[in-house]
């Protein structure tokens, strides 16, 4: 069972009437509207710390060593 720790925030007036709007919207709670939008900026600062990057070059049969000495001589051609 999940357990919830109760957290205040202050949010512009702009947002809480936007947030209401969603809310009445989709029928749900303010709650449930805030957990989904943390879990949702959560997912995505995960995805920026590059574990979606793994294996990104594995399908490319490209040796890395000559791929890395190529783009460091345009570096010297400058």
């Amino acid at each position: 069972m999940m357990t919830y720790m109760r957290t205040i925030i202050d949010l512009p007036e702009d947002q809480l009437e936007a947030l209401g709007e969603i809310c009445a919207q989709k029928k749900v709670s303010r709650a449930a509207v805030i957990r989904q939008a943390v879990a949702g900026y959560i997912q995505q600062s995960k995805a920026g710390r590059g574990e979606n990057a793994f294996g990104l070059w594995k399908k490319k049969n490209i040796n890395a060593l000559k791929y890395e000495d190529k783009l460091r001589a345009e570096w010297d051609n400058r």
